[in-house]
């Protein structure tokens, strides 16, 4: 007997997702890593790659979600993991290399480990994980495009003076939204813990969700 649908593992989504995942240590390793002469950088459009095809693939698995029908438990908790993963890989490589401050680092990682710490809290009371909304979609949108823009913004010549201002606009409006995000996934956690114990199921939006 076949599993539920939303209990299936073996999707084409999650083999995507998977696919992903086992990009995110290549991608700091590529970024972290010497050159002969002993200074990082000679991996950065290898690893401005490596983002690129996670980024590509992480809209594919959502696409192909939508058409083959193949929604997953694993698959909502799966995708946005590996976006966390690749947002904090990015920024430990860049804080490390001195590319963004690590007061910006510490940040983004806070938003996401209080984020971490509401989910552990609801999941006891009964409820499943937040609702990834479209606004914490943009923001993440926005900060993945941010951290190769002020990668490639390190290179001399033309390619580095545009890409820089590309990479900072970004990093700030991503910034805002991805804080802006997690204030409303707050909002709901504080929401739950008001209402009390639940069904199995997402806590309830003290918001209207930003579509």
């Amino acid at each position: 007997m076949s599993a539920p649908p939303a209990d299936r593992v073996l999707t084409v989504p999650n083999l995507l997702s998977l696919f992903r995942l086992a990009g995110v240590p290549l991608f700091l390793w590529l970024l972290l890593s010497p050159g002969a002469d002993g200074a990082p950088g000679w991996g950065d459009g290898w690893a401005v790659l490596v983002l690129a095809v996670g980024g590509f693939t992480d809209w594919l698995d959502g696409k192909l979600a939508r058409l083959l029908g193949q929604y997953s438990r694993l698959g909502a908790l799966l995708d946005p993991a590996v976006d966390r993963l690749y947002i904090l890989a990015a920024l430990l490589g860049l804080g490390a290399r001195g590319i963004v401050p690590w007061w910006f680092v510490g940040l983004l990682v806070a938003r996401d480990l209080v984020l971490g710490v509401c989910v552990l809290v609801l999941r006891g009371r009964g409820y499943g994980p937040f609702v990834v909304t479209y606004l914490g979609k943009a923001a993440t949108f926005l900060l993945l495009y941010a951290f190769p823009l002020l990668l490639l913004g390190q290179a001399d010549g033309a390619w580095g003076a545009v890409a820089l201002p590309l990479g900072l606009a970004f990093a700030v409006w991503g910034t805002a939204l991805y804080l802006w995000s997690g204030s409303l996934y707050l909002a709901q956690f504080v929401l739950a813990l008001r209402t009390g114990p639940a069904h199995p199921g997402p806590p309830p939006s003290a918001v209207p969700s930003p579509d």
